[in-house]
Protein backbone atom coordinates (compact mmCIF):
# COMPACT_ATOMS: atom_id res chain seq x y z
CA UNK A 1 0.00 0.00 0.00
CA UNK A 2 1.21 3.36 -0.94
CA UNK A 3 0.86 6.32 1.14
CA UNK A 4 -0.88 8.03 -1.59
CA UNK A 5 -3.42 5.53 -2.71
CA UNK A 6 -6.65 6.40 -4.10
CA UNK A 7 -5.63 10.24 -3.90
CA UNK A 8 -5.39 12.50 -7.00
CA UNK A 9 -2.58 15.30 -7.41
CA UNK A 10 -2.02 18.22 -10.07
CA UNK A 11 1.14 18.65 -11.08
CA UNK A 12 1.98 21.91 -12.90
CA UNK A 13 4.68 22.23 -15.51
CA UNK A 14 5.55 18.44 -15.33
CA UNK A 15 6.97 17.16 -18.51
CA UNK A 16 10.40 16.87 -17.52
CA UNK A 17 12.60 17.87 -14.73
CA UNK A 18 11.52 18.70 -11.44
CA UNK A 19 7.92 18.85 -11.89
CA UNK A 20 8.33 15.01 -13.37
CA UNK A 21 10.20 13.58 -11.06
CA UNK A 22 7.96 15.23 -8.49
CA UNK A 23 4.97 13.33 -10.74
CA UNK A 24 7.18 10.52 -10.99
CA UNK A 25 7.57 10.04 -6.98
CA UNK A 26 4.07 10.36 -6.50
CA UNK A 27 2.87 7.86 -8.90
CA UNK A 28 5.01 5.57 -7.22
CA UNK A 29 3.65 5.98 -3.86
CA UNK A 30 0.32 5.39 -5.01
CA UNK A 31 -1.36 8.51 -6.00
CA UNK A 32 -3.05 9.54 -9.32
CA UNK A 33 -2.03 12.49 -10.89
CA UNK A 34 -2.72 15.08 -13.71
CA UNK A 35 0.34 17.01 -15.33
CA UNK A 36 0.41 19.67 -17.68
CA UNK A 37 2.63 21.60 -19.82
CA UNK A 38 3.22 23.67 -22.90
CA UNK A 39 3.67 20.74 -25.49
CA UNK A 40 1.37 17.92 -25.79
CA UNK A 41 3.83 15.62 -27.55
CA UNK A 42 6.36 16.03 -24.13
CA UNK A 43 3.08 15.09 -22.15
CA UNK A 44 2.33 12.22 -23.94
CA UNK A 45 5.60 10.97 -23.18
CA UNK A 46 5.78 11.65 -19.75
CA UNK A 47 2.97 10.02 -19.04
CA UNK A 48 4.20 7.09 -21.04
CA UNK A 49 6.62 7.23 -18.67
CA UNK A 50 4.89 7.46 -15.29
CA UNK A 51 2.84 4.26 -16.71
CA UNK A 52 0.19 5.42 -18.74
CA UNK A 53 -3.09 6.84 -18.47
CA UNK A 54 -3.91 4.45 -15.29
CA UNK A 55 -1.47 6.51 -13.60
CA UNK A 56 -1.26 9.90 -15.37
CA UNK A 57 -3.19 12.71 -17.51
CA UNK A 58 -1.52 14.80 -19.51
CA UNK A 59 -3.26 18.28 -20.73
CA UNK A 60 -1.34 21.23 -22.53
CA UNK A 61 -1.45 24.72 -22.08
CA UNK A 62 -0.32 27.82 -21.05
CA UNK A 63 0.00 27.94 -17.31
CA UNK A 64 -0.84 31.33 -17.31
CA UNK A 65 -4.08 30.95 -19.37
CA UNK A 66 -7.34 30.88 -17.40
CA UNK A 67 -9.26 28.85 -20.05
CA UNK A 68 -6.06 25.93 -19.66
CA UNK A 69 -7.00 25.88 -16.29
CA UNK A 70 -10.86 25.31 -16.47
CA UNK A 71 -9.92 22.51 -18.96
CA UNK A 72 -7.80 21.00 -16.71
CA UNK A 73 -10.39 21.15 -13.71
CA UNK A 74 -13.01 20.02 -15.69
CA UNK A 75 -10.99 16.72 -16.46
CA UNK A 76 -10.16 15.91 -13.28
CA UNK A 77 -13.64 16.55 -12.26
CA UNK A 78 -15.15 14.35 -15.10
CA UNK A 79 -12.23 11.49 -15.42
CA UNK A 80 -10.92 11.38 -11.47
CA UNK A 81 -13.97 12.68 -9.53
CA UNK A 82 -11.16 14.29 -6.29
CA UNK A 83 -8.24 16.71 -5.97
CA UNK A 84 -6.29 15.93 -2.89
CA UNK A 85 -3.07 17.93 -3.66
CA UNK A 86 -1.33 20.88 -5.68
CA UNK A 87 2.13 21.60 -6.84
CA UNK A 88 2.71 24.48 -8.99
CA UNK A 89 5.87 23.65 -10.22
CA UNK A 90 5.42 25.93 -13.56
CA UNK A 91 7.70 28.55 -13.90
CA UNK A 92 9.56 31.05 -16.43
CA UNK A 93 12.52 32.91 -16.83
CA UNK A 94 13.28 34.62 -19.95
CA UNK A 95 15.44 37.58 -18.96
CA UNK A 96 18.94 37.06 -17.80
CA UNK A 97 20.68 39.74 -16.35
CA UNK A 98 21.10 42.85 -14.01
CA UNK A 99 17.53 43.91 -12.41
CA UNK A 100 17.42 47.23 -14.02
CA UNK A 101 18.28 46.04 -16.94
CA UNK A 102 15.39 43.58 -17.93
CA UNK A 103 12.49 45.08 -19.30
CA UNK A 104 9.01 45.38 -18.57
CA UNK A 105 7.73 43.22 -20.77
CA UNK A 106 9.85 40.13 -19.59
CA UNK A 107 8.99 41.37 -15.72
CA UNK A 108 5.43 41.62 -16.46
CA UNK A 109 5.61 37.44 -17.78
CA UNK A 110 8.20 36.12 -15.54
CA UNK A 111 5.51 37.54 -12.60
CA UNK A 112 2.44 36.59 -14.34
CA UNK A 113 3.58 32.58 -14.72
CA UNK A 114 5.48 32.40 -11.68
CA UNK A 115 3.33 34.79 -9.49
CA UNK A 116 -0.21 35.40 -10.49
CA UNK A 117 -0.10 31.91 -12.55
CA UNK A 118 0.35 29.84 -8.75
CA UNK A 119 -2.14 32.46 -7.29
CA UNK A 120 -4.66 31.83 -9.98
CA UNK A 121 -4.16 27.47 -9.92
CA UNK A 122 -4.29 27.44 -6.21
CA UNK A 123 -7.78 29.55 -5.96
CA UNK A 124 -9.27 27.42 -8.96
CA UNK A 125 -8.42 24.14 -7.09
CA UNK A 126 -10.01 25.54 -4.05
CA UNK A 127 -12.86 25.79 -5.73
CA UNK A 128 -12.98 22.86 -7.52
CA UNK A 129 -12.57 20.94 -3.83
CA UNK A 130 -8.89 20.33 -3.16
CA UNK A 131 -8.76 18.72 -0.03
CA UNK A 132 -5.39 18.56 1.42
CA UNK A 133 -2.52 20.86 0.62
CA UNK A 134 -0.35 23.07 -1.85
CA UNK A 135 3.36 22.85 -2.23
CA UNK A 136 4.76 25.67 -4.14
CA UNK A 137 8.42 25.26 -6.20
CA UNK A 138 9.99 28.50 -5.45
CA UNK A 139 14.00 28.87 -5.61
CA UNK A 140 17.23 29.85 -3.55
CA UNK A 141 17.54 32.73 -5.87
CA UNK A 142 13.86 33.95 -3.67
CA UNK A 143 15.94 34.34 -0.65
CA UNK A 144 19.06 35.88 -1.32
CA UNK A 145 20.77 37.90 -4.02
CA UNK A 146 20.66 36.03 -7.53
CA UNK A 147 23.26 37.37 -10.28
CA UNK A 148 21.61 37.14 -13.52
CA UNK A 149 18.56 36.19 -12.41
CA UNK A 150 17.27 38.92 -10.37
CA UNK A 151 13.70 39.08 -11.67
CA UNK A 152 13.10 35.09 -11.31
CA UNK A 153 14.53 35.75 -7.93
CA UNK A 154 12.19 38.45 -6.98
CA UNK A 155 9.31 36.68 -8.49
CA UNK A 156 9.98 33.53 -6.64
CA UNK A 157 10.45 35.92 -3.05
CA UNK A 158 6.83 36.70 -3.58
CA UNK A 159 5.57 33.10 -4.41
CA UNK A 160 7.13 32.51 -0.74
CA UNK A 161 5.74 35.19 0.52
CA UNK A 162 2.25 34.16 -1.21
CA UNK A 163 2.64 30.17 0.46
CA UNK A 164 2.95 32.35 3.91
CA UNK A 165 -0.54 34.01 2.87
CA UNK A 166 -2.43 31.47 1.59
CA UNK A 167 -0.90 29.11 4.62
CA UNK A 168 -2.82 31.43 6.67
CA UNK A 169 -6.00 31.79 4.88
CA UNK A 170 -6.37 28.09 4.07
CA UNK A 171 -6.08 26.70 7.11
CA UNK A 172 -6.67 24.19 8.75
CA UNK A 173 -8.55 22.25 6.24
CA UNK A 174 -5.64 22.79 3.64
CA UNK A 175 -1.73 22.94 4.14
CA UNK A 176 0.40 25.09 2.08
CA UNK A 177 4.15 24.89 2.11
CA UNK A 178 6.90 25.69 -0.29
CA UNK A 179 10.48 24.77 -1.39
CA UNK A 180 13.46 26.37 -2.48
CA UNK A 181 15.90 24.34 -4.81
CA UNK A 182 19.70 25.60 -5.52
CA UNK A 183 20.56 24.76 -8.99
CA UNK A 184 19.07 21.01 -9.78
CA UNK A 185 20.50 19.70 -13.54
CA UNK A 186 18.22 19.66 -15.28
CA UNK A 187 17.22 21.68 -18.77
CA UNK A 188 15.94 24.88 -17.10
CA UNK A 189 19.23 25.65 -15.65
CA UNK A 190 21.98 25.02 -17.47
CA UNK A 191 22.70 28.13 -17.76
CA UNK A 192 23.54 28.20 -14.17
CA UNK A 193 26.14 25.15 -14.43
CA UNK A 194 26.38 24.29 -17.78
CA UNK A 195 30.51 23.84 -19.00
CA UNK A 196 31.66 24.85 -14.91
CA UNK A 197 29.70 22.01 -13.20
CA UNK A 198 32.57 21.03 -10.94
CA UNK A 199 33.61 24.67 -9.96
CA UNK A 200 29.87 25.79 -9.11
CA UNK A 201 29.35 22.22 -7.28
CA UNK A 202 32.48 22.82 -5.19
CA UNK A 203 30.53 26.22 -3.60
CA UNK A 204 27.95 23.72 -1.97
CA UNK A 205 29.37 21.97 1.39
CA UNK A 206 27.74 18.77 -0.03
CA UNK A 207 29.78 18.98 -2.92
CA UNK A 208 27.86 18.16 -6.11
CA UNK A 209 24.72 19.85 -7.53
CA UNK A 210 20.98 18.80 -6.96
CA UNK A 211 19.14 16.24 -8.94
CA UNK A 212 15.42 16.33 -9.63
CA UNK A 213 14.46 13.31 -7.13
CA UNK A 214 16.66 15.69 -4.24
CA UNK A 215 13.00 17.47 -4.87
CA UNK A 216 10.57 15.36 -5.18
CA UNK A 217 11.08 13.68 -2.03
CA UNK A 218 10.78 16.60 0.17
CA UNK A 219 7.77 17.94 -1.77
CA UNK A 220 6.22 14.28 -1.27
CA UNK A 221 7.25 14.64 2.40
CA UNK A 222 5.18 17.76 2.57
CA UNK A 223 1.89 16.80 0.93
CA UNK A 224 1.98 13.67 3.02
CA UNK A 225 0.61 12.92 6.55
CA UNK A 226 4.17 13.47 7.91
CA UNK A 227 3.97 16.59 7.30
CA UNK A 228 0.44 16.79 8.96
CA UNK A 229 1.32 19.93 11.27
CA UNK A 230 3.64 21.68 8.87
CA UNK A 231 2.45 24.49 7.21
CA UNK A 232 3.61 27.92 6.07
CA UNK A 233 7.06 26.66 5.83
CA UNK A 234 9.79 27.06 3.01
CA UNK A 235 11.95 24.48 3.29
CA UNK A 236 15.76 25.09 1.43
CA UNK A 237 16.75 22.13 -0.78
CA UNK A 238 20.41 23.57 -1.32
CA UNK A 239 23.43 21.33 -0.75
CA UNK A 240 23.98 23.40 2.30
CA UNK A 241 24.61 26.08 0.20
CA UNK A 242 22.94 28.62 2.54
CA UNK A 243 25.77 27.75 5.64
CA UNK A 244 27.98 30.57 5.23
CA UNK A 245 30.24 31.42 7.89
CA UNK A 246 29.29 33.99 9.58
CA UNK A 247 33.54 35.27 9.75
Amino acid sequence: MGRFDGKTALVTGASRGIGLAIAQRLVDDGARVVITARGQESLDHAVTQLGGSAHAIGIAGKADSGEHRAEVFARIHSDLGRLDFLVNNAGINPAYGKALDVSDDAVRKIFEVNVLGSLAWSRDAVTAGLTTAIVNIASIAGVTAAPGIALYGVSKAALINLTTQLAWELAPGIRVNAVAPAVIKTDFAKALYEGREEQVAATYPLKRLGVATDVSGPVAFLLSEDAAWVTGQTLLIDGGGSLAPAI
